[in-house]
């Protein structure tokens, strides 16, 4: 065996992880790009004692970088992978019995875990890039934590970062290594402001400008395979990357050829290599990559970095149960990573393509996937462990309680899991299909296998046919079997070469023979259904009489084709993907599909309901599926309960506007309310009943459920005698003292007994005539005298002259104001000099005089 190169920084902290993996089976390491981590310290570990000649498999977030990675580690041997180090990404497997050192993604370990916890012959894991926090990273270390705590003692874990969070080592209570690396040093230049316009322009721009001024080989990063394209297409427009050389000299590189090569996770590997080895012919290379350049991969003699300033990453909305692909600004810690491509090999420069303002404003770091992602299939992986509550495992961060619950009504949904969260023997299946559990569905469910391979395959691939061509995927499926057959006319031939060898895999894995045959005009909706079932879809003219094309989703969202698009014709489809991002989503795939599908699976329910339109109860019964309704027939011999909640729903939804009360309930209401907010501190909330609107509206089915059975419409609802109902809230024991406590009238020193006006959170009003209240010092009070009353004097034709709480004050004070106003305006009522002596009365002075 050739021993490897001990050259690299990576080598002078060895010494300090071997010891640490010695004495602890939790180490951390930080190590700067170019250290040599991953590419050299696996191999000096394979000899240490602690590992008892068991193997060691090290995680690498990415595929490009895992097969890159090994490469570089069986180089480092002078060996072939597959040999003494080996590398499984999904369907590719180069191990051997000889392999002591596995490179594998993330998929391959959970798999591993799944079909053997105890990680029989590994005595090491190393977790390289950690930095990234992907889902299936975190779901790793929380696996590996409870092995170690639960099977093997002995098992050893390596976490190895570029950069890392400060509080990494102290949250997993695990020692850190910290290695200085070779950096050399990275002119950052920025732009004087950010650039308007597409990116693609912008690194075009900027790779053209390097190519001028600057030496070495070029790395760009873009968001995605759309702009790498596009950028290529400008710099050929340039001459830059053809095979005749460029038409002037270069005062960098001098006169000579230039290569343009893409760098992305589906690329075939021989494209990958081509991008990170120098290139054979000694041209200059421009690499054109998305953000898995940004770590492990050392790209040969690279010395410039174009940073167009974008990354794109998932978004997964847990209302709509949808994820998308979002373009927004790279992260300060990802912006650092690829400017330090510049400075693998010797000083570089690294062009940031937005201002230095921008900088200071950009994100610190993206947040752990585990916090954002759709947790469809960490959950089905937990209830494979046999976990119904994540927080059994010892996460670094929790998942989200209310993903977990999403990705749980999926899964039911799919036949996944049992109501108790449990696995059934069909999710134990699902577990088999390295791919997202709707796919592992669709493939494990379809009575077409070899039509499900090719849906599968498509679903995972970028869109083989050009813009425009409409959001039928079954003509996906038939561009595919046709490049199948020969025919590479149809489409683009790179992503139906993808997609042919992953339905390939598909087919191996399922035991199937191609089928070239156009499918059956229903057979992709059927077979998408079993991925999407809430996508099932039915359009809305059949119910509204709305425009074509527009749909109702079973799930409960309302989307749209574009218009004019050849399936908007088409009574259902199933929906593979579209934006919500508006108030009706867009669909951009979809596939015809059998209402006879829809009413298969679709069940009779009986339905009352409230038409807010018409102010009706509707009870009928209504096959359905989700949102959709396919069918409906009257519904006899209602249940009571049913219409209860229908109505009491009705009024919640509107208001209690819907209900109609009388003055004398809206005064029992009123005085109730009053006395609960007045009570004291010897007094409870459950003393006197909360008749507030909230308070009501929370419980209609009790107090107004029996008088609610026999409603049918809005006009029956108006007619409903509240009062009794009200009534009937109040405790017996409080009936007395809700009228000692808040009268419904007050006799006044007249005789009269005039009515209180209670209005919760204000002081009750007593609208009383002047004259009828002379001689009286202190103003009236209710509440056991606590609250004093709002007095409203009325002039003789009953119009407000005062309004007081200080009936005292009032007399000595601004009476006299007010006689003098009013005695020209009303003689014949009394009006005397002494207020504090004169009889009240009701009447006019002649009145009084008989």
């Amino acid at each position: 065996m050739t021993l490897p190169d001990h050259t690299l920084p990576i080598h002078a902290v060895v010494p300090g992880v071997k010891a640490a993996l010695a004495r602890h089976p939790l180490v951390v390491l930080q190590a700067p790009p170019g250290a040599g981590k991953s590419t050299a310290l696996p191999l000096d570990l394979l000899g240490e004692g602690w590992l008892a000649g068991q193997n060691i498999i090290m995680l690498q977030p990415r595929r490009v970088a895992a097969r890159a990675v090994a490469a570089r580690l069986a180089e480092g041997l002078g060996e072939e992978v597959g040999q003494t180090v080996g590398s499984r990404v999904r369907f590719e497997s180069r191990v051997s019995d000889r392999t002591r050192l596995e490179v594998v993604t993330e998929g391959i370990l959970t798999r591993r875990l799944q079909r053997d916890p105890e990680l029989a012959g590994v005595g090491l894991v190393i977790l390289d890039e950690f930095h990234e926090r992907s889902l299936n990273a975190d779901l790793a270390l929380a696996l590996l934590r409870e092995v170690q705590g639960a099977l093997r003692d002995d098992l050893r874990v390596l976490v190895m970062s570029a950069t890392l969070d400060p509080g990494l080592p102290a949250r997993l209570g695990a020692p850190l290594v910290e290695s200085a690396g070779r950096a050399y040093p990275v002119e950052v230049r920025y732009l004087p402001a950010d650039p308007a316009g597409r990116v693609e322009d912008a690194v075009a721009g900027a790779v053209r400008r390097a190519l001028d001024t600057d030496e070495g080989d070029i790395l760009a990063f873009l968001p995605g395979v759309r702009e790498i394209r596009g950028v290529q297409g400008l710099l050929a427009g340039s001459g830059i990357g053809l095979d005749a050389p460029p038409p002037r000299p270069s005062p960098a590189g001098g006169e000579g050829e230039k290569v343009v090569l893409p760098l992305y996770g589906d690329l075939p590997l021989s494209e990958q290599r081509r991008a990170l080895l120098p290139d054979p012919q000694g041209r200059r290379k421009v690499v054109l990559a998305t953000s898995i350049a940004e770590t492990s991969l050392t790209i040969e003699g690279v010395r410039v970095v174009v940073d167009g300033g974008q990354s794109r990453t998932q978004q997964f909305d847990p209302a709509s149960g949808l994820t998308r692909m979002v373009t927004g600004r790279v992260t300060q810690d990802a912006a650092t990573q690829r400017a330090g491509r510049a400075g693998r090999t010797g000083p570089g420069v690294c062009y940031r393509l937005w201002s230095g303002r921008t900088q200071a404003l950009l994100p610190a770091a993206q947040p752990p996937e585990l916090l954002t992602a759709d947790l469809a299939p960490l959950t089905l992986e937990l209830a494979g462990w046999g976990t119904n509550d994540p927080a059994e495992l010892p996460w670094l961060d929790a998942p989200p309680p209310a993903r977990i619950q999403t990705a749980r009504t999926l899964l039911r949904d799919l036949g996944a899991l049992d109501e108790a969260g449990r696995l059934t023997p069909a999710g134990k299946r699902l577990l088999d299909f390295p791919t997202h559990p709707r796919l592992a569905h669709l493939l494990s469910g379809a009575d077409d296998a070899a039509l499900a391979a090719d849906v599968a395959a498509l679903l995972e691939e970028r869109d083989p046919l050009p813009g425009g061509s409409g959001a039928d995927l079954t003509e996906r499926v038939e561009a595919l079997r046709a490049w199948r057959a020969g025919d590479r006319t149809r489409g683009d031939a790179a992503v139906l070469e993808r997609a042919e060898r992953l339905s390939r895999q598909w087919r191996r894995l399922l035991k199937v023979q191609p089928d070239n045959a156009a499918p059956d005009p229903f057979a992709v909706g059927d077979v998408l259904a079993l991925a999407y079932p809430e996508r099932a879809a039915l359009a809305r003219e059949n119910v509204t009489g709305t425009r074509k094309g527009r749909f109702l989703l079973a799930g409960g969202q309302g989307a749209a084709l574009p218009e004019g698009d050849a399936l908007a014709g088409a009574g259902a489809l199933t929906v593979a993907h579209l934006d919500m991002t508006g108030a009706e989503g867009r669909i951009f795939l979809a596939a015809p599909l059998d209402p006879a599908w829809l009413r298969a699976r679709a069940t009779w329910q009986d339905t009352v309901r409230w038409d807010a339109r018409t102010g009706t109860l509707l009870a009928q019964q209504e096959l359905r599926l989700g949102a959709l309704t396919l069918d409906t027939r009257p519904l006899r011999d209602v249940p009571a309960e049913l219409k209860v909640r229908a109505v009491s729903d009705a009024i919640r939804a509107e208001g209690l506007h819907l209900l109609n009360f009388s003055p004398a309930a809206s005064a029992f209401r009123a005085r109730v309310e009053s006395l609960r907010e007045w009570r004291g501190p010897h007094e409870t909330e459950q003393e006197w009943p909360d008749l507030s609107d909230a308070g009501l509206l929370a419980t209609l089915e009790s107090w107004l459920g029996p008088q609610l059975e026999r409603v049918r419409t809005r006009d029956d609802l108006a007619r409903l005698d509240l009062l009794p109902a009200l009534q009937a809230l109040l405790p017996w024991n409080l009936t007395r003292e809700l009228d000692e406590r808040a009268p419904t009238h007050l006799t006044v020193p007249s005789g009269s007994r005039v009515r209180v006006e209670y209005r919760p959170g204000e002081a009750p009003i007593l609208a009383v005539k002047l004259q009828e209240l002379f001689g009286l010092a202190d103003t009236p009070a209710v509440n056991g005298g606590r609250v004093p009353v709002l007095l409203h004097l009325l002039s003789p034709a009953g119009r407000p002259v005062q309004v007081t709480q200080d009936l005292r004050s009032f007399w000595n004070s601004s009476y006299f104001e007010v006689r003098k106003d009013l005695r020209g305006r009303y003689p014949k009522h009394p009006w005397p000099d002494d207020p504090w002596t004169h009889e009240p009365t009701r009447w006019t002075k002649r009145r009084e005089g008989k």
